[in-house]
């Protein structure tokens, strides 16, 4: 679980074969699918299973070379394993070869091409995060030779087993001669015989590389110690200069006019800002912003005084009947 939980968060985790799985093989007691050369078997694997398959290869096919691969466009984690026959009927493991993330696939290969043959392991990311320097010095030290580099004429057997934590791997198994890709095989020798020479290239050039280092640290070291020194130099030669005057109040103002005057600097330019504020206010500003203030008032007043005058008038207007007593 907890190996689960670190995958998830994006740090690899080397894991094993399930023993269940092992025993089963050792006992043969695993259903397993014949293959076919050329012929792609695209499956899906539950988690912490396997797929079997055997393939019959001929002695010509043999010395041709052979070549086995599995992707996984889900990007699914699965194991490629190689299994050999044991006296009882058993399977034994042999080889096995992790999926790795190849641009927008997982995929895993065993090249049995008759001559040595490389297998990369991916440095840790996190550690690579730590210390990107030994990082890179150390990043083919897992190009590693591969056990086995041929196969001889038989039925060989391969394996498909789901990685996944919590879910099935989904993947296309194929097994394919390597008699129409002369041309790669070719390629593949050369390139890898040029990773092995850039491998012992690379422990040479970290010395090197470790040497400047180390000398560039020590020059910036002493470039800012250099540049301070100056600096003081400068400022004593200033004081000294400054010093000659029989005015007591101009030495004491020139050796601390250096502190002062980024101080007062600020101050006045703080100053010299409010008394622009001040000023922009003007008296007309002032009296046009009150009579703003005050325009809604006296115009919301006016309707209110005729209605009061109206009515004063209207009272005149009342009959009053003078037969009748007070």
């Amino acid at each position: 679980m907890f190996a689960a939980l670190f995958s998830k968060l994006g740090v690899p985790i080397k894991t094993t074969v399930s023993a269940t799985v092992l025993e089963e093989a050792l006992n043969g007691s695993v259903e397993i699918a014949q293959l076919h050369l050329g012929k792609s078997v695209c499956r899906k694997v539950e988690k912490q299973s396997a797929h079997f398959y055997s393939v019959d290869i001929t002695e010509e096919e043999a010395k041709l070379g052979l070549v086995c691969r599995v992707c996984s466009t889900a990007k699914s984690k699965f194991k490629l394993l190689y299994f050999e026959p044991e006296e009882n009927g058993g399977l034994s493991l042999a080889l096995q070869e992790d999926s790795a993330k190849t641009g927008k696939v997982t995929s895993a290969g065993m090249f049995f091409l008759g001559f040595p043959v490389y297998r990369f392991e991916h440095n840790n990311s996190a550690a690579a995060a730590k210390d990107p320097d030994s990082a890179f010095f150390k990043r083919l030290d897992g190009f590693q030779p591969c056990e086995v580099n041929e196969l001889k004429e038989g039925t060989h057997y391969f394996a498909v087993y789901g990685d996944n934590f919590f879910k099935s791997a989904t993947y296309t198994l194929e097994v394919v001669c390597a008699e129409p890709f002369s041309t790669e095989k070719e390629k593949l020798r050369s390139v890898e015989a040029k990773i092995l020479a850039k491998r012992s290239e690379l422990s040479k050039f970290e010395s090197e590389y470790r040497e400047v280092l180390a000398k560039f640290t020590e020059m910036t070291s002493r470039y800012a110690q250099e540049m301070q020194t100056i600096d003081e130099l400068l400022n004593e030669r200033n004081a000294i200069h400054a010093s000659y005057t029989n005015s007591p109040t101009l030495k004491r103002s020139s050796s601390d006019s250096k502190g002062k005057t980024s101080s007062k600097g600020s101050k006045s330019d703080d100053d010299q800002s409010v008394r622009k504020e001040k000023k922009s206010k003007s008296p007309t500003t002032m009296e046009a912003s009150a009579s703003d203030e005050e325009g809604p008032n006296k115009k919301e007043k006016k309707p209110k005084e005729r209605l009061r005058r109206k009515r004063w008038f209207n009272i005149h207007h009342l009959k009053v009947d003078k037969r009748r007593p007070c």
